[in-house]
């Protein structure tokens, strides 16, 4: 019988090798990374009317400016706070008709692109594609074609967010899907129920929580840009901020307001649907 003690690789050293290289690699790809973000600086400086170096401290200025001329007006707040308020619920209507639409458009797309629940598997990558699309265009690229067609408004902004929203929400619900069980989608089967009825009465009870938590976290990101979409003339509080900066000088007031509106309605917004996000997901008691 063979004495002999066992030769055991030292599994220390090549540990430490390994993360002596992993370490190397990253510092490369850090170094590599400052040296575009450098270059990439450097040529949008060079190609800009004015050097940053020679306008950043001026940086302050257009916000002084503001809190100074609605500091003089101060009074004046109040009214314009009425008369903008208008214009925030524009605002507000048009992300929630979006969310609401994109939700809806997200939740069949899903369906279709989920495996072990489409409706024809062959389609999936296809009904995947699509929603890539969706999610990687733009906003404000679809409002601008839109506004084009249809004109200034509400409506292209509501279009163009709805259209991003479904591709977004729907990457997100295909990966809830994924994790719903099959057997009540097989009992129903069994019964002879529809591929409709087997998602409305199987799958979309056990995913509707999760469901409603990602829609109200995009309700959030769709005011924002309700919001951003009113500065190329669709609609909403947006639109009225760029009027008031647009004027300069002697309408500062107005923007000031219209940014405390703003800032109250996102707040207030966040909060609520955080909370509302969080009894979803983990019960009333949480």
């Amino acid at each position: 019988m063979n004495n002999q003690p066992l030769q055991t690789p030292d599994f220390r050293h090549d540990y430490l090798e390994l993360m002596q290289r992993k370490r190397l690699y990253s510092g490369l790809i850090l170094i590599v990374f400052v040296a575009l973000l450098m270059s990439g600086f450097s040529l949008a400086d060079s190609r800009n009317a004015g050097s940053f170096v020679d306008g950043w401290r001026n940086v302050f200025d257009f916000p002084a400016s503001v809190l100074s001329e609605a500091s003089a007006k101060v009074t004046q707040l109040p009214g314009h706070l009425v008369r903008f308020f208008p214009a925030l619920v524009e605002t507000v209507n048009i992300a929630a008709a979006s969310t609401l639409l994109g939700s809806m458009g997200a939740m069949i797309l899903s369906l279709l692109a989920t495996r072990g629940l489409a409706r024809w598997p062959r389609l999936i990558p296809l009904f995947r594609r699509i929603m890539d699309i969706m999610r990687a265009m733009p906003e404000i690229v679809i409002a601008l074609v839109l506004i084009f067609v249809l004109g200034g408004g509400p409506v292209p902004a509501m279009i163009a967010i709805a259209f991003h929203t479904t591709g977004a929400l729907g990457k997100l619900f295909s990966e809830v899907n994924e994790n719903a069980s099959l057997k009540p989608i097989e009992g129903l089967q069994s019964t002879g129920a529809t591929w409709g009825q087997r998602m409305w009465l199987g799958v979309i009870p056990q995913v509707a929580p999760n469901y409603l938590s990602y829609a109200l976290l995009r309700f959030e990101i769709n005011i924002r840009a309700s919001a951003i979409l009113g500065f190329v003339g669709a609609g909403g509080i947006g639109y009225e901020l760029k009027n008031a900066m647009s004027w300069g000088q002697g309408k500062y007031d107005e923007a000031a307001a219209i940014f405390l509106l703003l800032f109250a309605a996102i707040v207030l917004f966040d909060q609520l649907s955080g909370h509302f996000r969080t009894r979803l997901v983990k019960g009333a008691k949480a």
